[in-house]
């Protein structure tokens, strides 16, 4: 599965399947924020690798978040790291502005397809999420018929990690930010 599956009782996890947790809140003010995160169910190398370089990819685009930066470049990083560890990246899908709006603008591409007019700088007070889909096999994904699951074509594994961000004077930050996470790589 690509992205928002439905539980149920009719599939039971097994070892080697990989999961998303995409969780999203409303404050009580009305704003926004999602985040997801993998979970991999006992051992499996393969999705383990996928896992790994997702978040990577993820973490790649973060650290080059500050005002001036185009989304196409934040695109391209994590194109390029996917491709380079054999991966292919879902262009169904994207990230989006966040705010009082759950989807607002901009879009955001995981991969180097911007429009001129689409490709925007990043300013101060923006606020969108990076959510890099990548799959071991093919980028093209497809809904099932309940309307919502969105699977890959070709039935390969595919994963999600997702933060919503907030662009600073300096830099990022990372809104979602879990615990057993370290972003000391960032310089804001």
């Amino acid at each position: 599965m690509v992205c928002h599956g439905i539980p149920d009782d009719a599939k039971k996890l097994k070892n080697g399947d990989i999961m998303n947790l995409d969780i999203t809140v409303k404050t009580s003010d009305g704003y926004h924020g999602d985040s997801s995160v993998m979970f991999v169910v006992g051992e499996t190398i393969q999705g383990e690798r996928l896992c790994r370089v997702t978040q990577e990819c993820l973490y790649k685009s973060i650290e080059r978040v500050k005002p001036g930066v185009r989304l196409s470049e934040l695109a391209r990083v994590i194109q390029k790291h996917a491709e380079e560890h054999g991966y292919s990246v879902v262009r169904d899908f994207c990230g989006h502005g966040i705010g009082a709006e759950f989807h607002e603008e901009p879009q955001f591409l995981h991969y180097d397809g911007y429009a001129p007019d689409a490709d925007i700088k990043l300013a101060a007070g923006m606020c969108f999420t990076i959510e890099p889909m990548i799959n071991v096999g093919g980028y093209k994904t497809k809904v099932l018929r309940d309307g919502w699951t969105a699977v890959t074509k070709d039935r390969s594994l595919s994963a999600q990690w997702e933060h919503t961000l907030l662009v600073t004077e300096g830099g990022v930050e990372v809104l979602t930010a879990r615990g057993d996470e370290d972003f000391s790589f960032l310089t804001n």
